[in-house]
Parts: C-alpha cells; structure tokens; sequence
C-alpha cells in the first residue's frame, strides 16, 4: 500500500469526476484532500470527507497552499488546467518542494480521451520537447496496436450540463465563499446564462448547424477551413501569440485574400462549447467584406467538425487540439500558437498567402507514430462527464497516477498503460 502518499485535489472538470478519483485513490490506500473555492467545488465533492474551503481572497492563497502542504505531508497535487492563478502558484510550488504535480486536461486527441500528465499541459507539457525521433526511439519498445476511436460522439450533453449547474451553484450558494474570484473574466451570472441558453438551444441549433453544413458541401467549391477556440481557453490563453480571437480571423481573412485561389472558400468553424459571448459572426462578415471576399466566407457554429472536414483543402488554427483531426487525415495544417504537435513533420513553416496558395500536406508516417506514441501514454479512453466514460478513466488512472514514473518515462519501463482496445463512451 503507498502509504508515503498524500493527494490534494484542487479544482477540477465540472461534474463528479474529482470526487470519484479521489475515492478511488483512497481505497488504493491513499490519504486524499480537497480545496474547494467556491459553492460549485463544494457540492461536486458531495459529502466526502477531506474537503478543505478556502474562503479568503486570492491574496492569501500562496500562504495558505504552503500551510496546507506542511499540514498534510502532501506529496502529490492534482489538478485541472495549469495555468489558472490557484493552480499555477500551486505547480509553482510543487516543484519548488519536489512534489508530483497530477494534471489533468481535455484529451488532445479528444473527444474519446482525456489528457493525464505530469508537471504541466498544453504549452507546459513535456511533448514540446519531444522530437518526433525521440517517440519513435521510446515506441521501439512498445509492440502495441494503435486504438481506433468509437464511431459515437462522446458527451458534450453533459459536459454543458455540469458546466450550466456548477455556475448555478457559484451564483446562487456562494455565500460562504466571500474572497471568491473567478479566474476568467467573464462575471459569473453571465457565464451561468449562457451556458444555460446554450443547453436549452442545442436542437435549435442542431437544425441550423446542420443546414448550414450542407449548404457548403453542396456548393462544389474547393473550401478551407479555420479552427476557432474559446477566448478564455488555457491553450488560447496561455500559449497564444493573439490577444483575442478577433486578432486571429482578422490575420486569416488577410492571408486568404492575399493568396487562396479566387474560387476557393473559407469556412470559419466555431468551437462546440461556444456560447455567443463573443460576436464571431459579425466579426467575420464585417472583415471580409473590407477585404472584398464576403461570397466566399462562411461559418458555422460548433458542430462535429469530421462533417465538414473531409473535403477540406487545408485547416488553419491558434493552436486548438482539433488540429490533430486535421493532420489524422493527413490535411495540410497552420498554426500560430504553442502546441503538442506543433512539429516541423507536421505543421506548415509556409506564410499564411503561401500556404493558401498551394498547403503542404504533413509526414503521414510520422504523424501515425506520434499519434500511437500519445494513445500509448497520455491519451487515456474515457471522458470527464458521462457515467460511462468515467468509468473507464477510473479502471486503469489510479495505478498510473500512483506509478513512480509519467506516463511518457513508464513507457519506457513497461507499466500499467492505457489499453489497446477502446469502448463506447457515450451514454
């Protein structure tokens, strides 16, 4: 039993998923701690026992965080996210202290995997340091077949769901927590409203996306495809030469007047979880009209991006994790921003005009080698949200999170790692 571990939970996914890890860990043999917030943390945690409230401003928390460490004899923290004020003073900490910092993100290769590192994510993620020699070096000790994804989306029903409730609870129980500031900047009773708006319109919107879908497939036009991300995203946020979404489609509208073929297409693709804070549309239609191409502009909002994507010519992002659809169909891809696969086999060096112009596809082989050496590390099958994908992230975390080495050093040594095989995770 690893009886010289401690874990302390900070926040995590909307939704149960924290609290069932960490009973989890706990019949492992494990001591498990919980700092909550605010009112939303508290009642995702339940009842369970270990919940720590942290009622002071933000001020006080780096004090406090080294309070609890001593306290406790924490050795391990867990969180999601690595760049929110709590959670970056907290890794900043860990590694001062020698502590193992447990990160959890939304899979890189989602929406059928979640991501489980170590020490950092997105940007902070030992990948950027990875050549795509250096996988195929640490694959060459591993004879495992790469897993094929379900046919079936995943569970962005319920991931809408916990995130409309979670910010119910912050807006309306929130009383006990009066130093309480959310991380991102929109205030809470608006980000409570649209994620509610958002849940009661899916079908309506549905019907829109999906005429809207079709109406460019039946166009017969050769058609581009920009990937946009949630503003207060942390990849966007941390690891993003933009400021501001707006920045990155006035850039795409430019080089695509400059260098697209006059009879190509762009299509704007907004992230599934957009919520209409920002007025993308608007943006769009005015900006390409300055630029005298408002014909040849489309966009669509959210949506499963493999509709549109198969008869892309190209896709252009920041840096969003759907880029790896991108170059899992071998489509040529632009990014601007830090990310996993930002590498020289992959991604496109050509200027943005150039690139329009005439894409240079990626090194398919290497992708597939770079793919097979995530899904046999990072990548676990699962999903935060429904009961189902849940289940599967508990059977097989606890040991890697209680292994000695990361998940990209275990490979090395032959661990408990995630398994070939991949189930349905949708309810």
């Amino acid at each position: 039993m690893p009886q010289d571990r401690a874990f302390l939970f900070l926040q995590g996914p909307h939704g149960p998923f924290f609290r069932q890890l960490g009973r989890m860990l706990r019949k492992a043999g494990v001591p498990v701690w919980r700092v909550g917030f605010n009112a939303g943390d508290a009642a995702f945690w339940g009842r369970m026992d270990g919940y720590i409230p942290f009622r002071d401003s933000p001020e006080v928390w780096p004090e406090a965080l080294s309070e609890l460490l001593t306290a406790h004899r924490i050795t391990d923290i867990v969180l999601y996210g690595d760049t929110r004020p709590t959670h970056a003073e907290a890794v900043r900490q860990a590694k001062a202290a020698g502590l193992r910092v447990h990160v959890f993100e939304e899979g890189y290769l989602r929406p059928y995997w979640v991501t489980y590192e170590r020490g950092g994510s997105n940007g902070y993620s030992r990948l950027m340091d990875f050549s795509v020699a250096d996988m195929q070096d640490r694959l060459a000790r591993s004879d495992v077949d790469m897993p094929t994804p379900p046919a079936q989306w995943g569970d962005m029903r319920q991931h809408i769901f916990y995130g409309a409730l979670y910010h119910w609870f912050v807006m309306f129980r929130n009383g006990r927590y009066p130093g309480f500031r959310a991380h991102r900047a929109l205030p809470v009773w608006k980000e409570a409203f649209l994620y509610t708006k958002r849940l009661v319109l899916m079908p309506l919107l549905a019907l829109h996306r999906m005429w809207a879908t079709q109406r460019i497939k039946a166009g017969g036009y050769p058609y581009h495809v920009a990937l946009l991300q949630l503003e207060h995203d942390a990849s966007f946020q941390a690891h993003s030469p933009f400021e501001d979404m707006e920045a990155f489609i006035a850039l795409v509208i430019e080089g695509f007047a400059k260098g697209a073929p006059p009879h190509h297409h762009l299509v704007f693709k907004a992230h599934p979880l957009e919520n209409g804070q920002s007025p993308l549309r608007r943006m769009i239609r005015d900006m390409s009209k300055a630029q005298g191409i408002y014909d040849r502009v489309h966009y669509l909002r959210g949506g499963k991006l493999a509709q549109i994507l198969g008869e892309a010519r190209s896709a252009v992002t920041v840096n969003s994790t759907a880029g790896q659809q991108v170059l899992w169909r071998g489509i040529p891809l632009k990014s601007f921003g830090d990310a996993v696969y930002n590498k020289p086999e992959f991604v496109s060096r050509q200027s943005l005009a150039d690139f329009f112009a005439n894409p240079k596809r990626p090194d398919a082989k290497a992708y597939r080698e770079y793919r097979q050496f995530l899904l046999e590390t990072s990548q676990v099958p699962g999903g935060f949200y429904s009961a189902k994908g849940r289940k599967q992230l508990l059977r097989q975390l606890v040991d890697m999170m209680l292994h000695k080495a990361d998940p990209y050093d275990a490979l090395l040594t032959k661990p408990v790692s995630p398994p070939a095989t991949l189930r349905v995770v949708n309810d």
